[in-house]
């Protein structure tokens, strides 16, 4: 279970988001929407621990994230509107490297099938300088196919730049992941056809029109 308290968060001397409550269990899928400003980006990093809610807390499994921050990080998988790709390392080192540092290394036969899932193994020892933004996002995303034992994936617009395979590719990974009691977390501009036990959404736009009446 992943459970926001009445979090709030400010950047400056703005105020993004404030009283954002809710609940995510297993199976289910949490869609993040808002206008762009509204803090979508910033709340998918108060979610991975990255950041501080300037008010608020998130809990995993009944414990606030802050005192189980290593635990926390070891059942999360984030995938940020950027690609955190390193630009001189090839498409498979570059799933090497995040592959070690998630503590879950995986051999070099599981991630040409992840990069072929995602129609890019003939990418792998190209440098990621010289791919498109749809083949460096399709890299980015074949570590899910890497990640099915973390449960829970925070994922930031992971349907940008994707051609239709690809966006069929991604939804059947991601309904697989909820089908074995997984949670996502997503933010997206586009309608995506997942199934799951259940499809929450949140709107930030609320949240934050609330404090401007306040």
């Amino acid at each position: 279970m992943l459970e926001a308290r009445q979090l709030e968060c400010t950047r400056g001397d703005r105020c993004l988001f404030t009283d954002l409550s809710f609940k995510l269990g297993r199976g289910q899928m949490l869609r993040v929407a808002g206008a762009n400003g509204s803090g979508k980006t910033s709340l998918l990093r108060i979610m991975c621990g990255l950041v501080s809610p300037s008010a608020g807390e998130l809990r995993w499994q009944g414990r606030p994230i802050r005192d189980e921050r290593e635990e926390y990080s070891r059942n999360l998988v984030f995938i940020g509107h950027l690609n955190a790709l390193k630009d001189d390392l090839t498409a498979l080192e570059n799933l090497q490297c995040a592959a070690a540092l998630s503590g879950k290394p995986a051999d070099v036969g599981r991630m040409l099938a992840a990069l072929e899932r995602f129609g890019v193994a003939h990418c792998a020892e190209l440098p990621a300088k010289v791919l498109s933004q749809g083949q460096r996002r399709r890299v980015a995303l074949a570590r899910l196919a890497l990640a099915p034992a973390a449960p829970l994936w925070i994922l930031d617009e992971p349907f940008s730049a994707l051609d239709v395979g690809a966006v069929v590719e991604l939804e059947l990974l991601l309904a697989a992941h909820l089908a074995s009691d997984g949670m996502v977390v997503l933010t997206t501009h586009q309608e995506v056809q997942v199934v799951a036990h259940a499809i929450l959404r949140v709107d930030l736009d609320l949240h934050t029109a609330a404090l401007r009446a306040a």
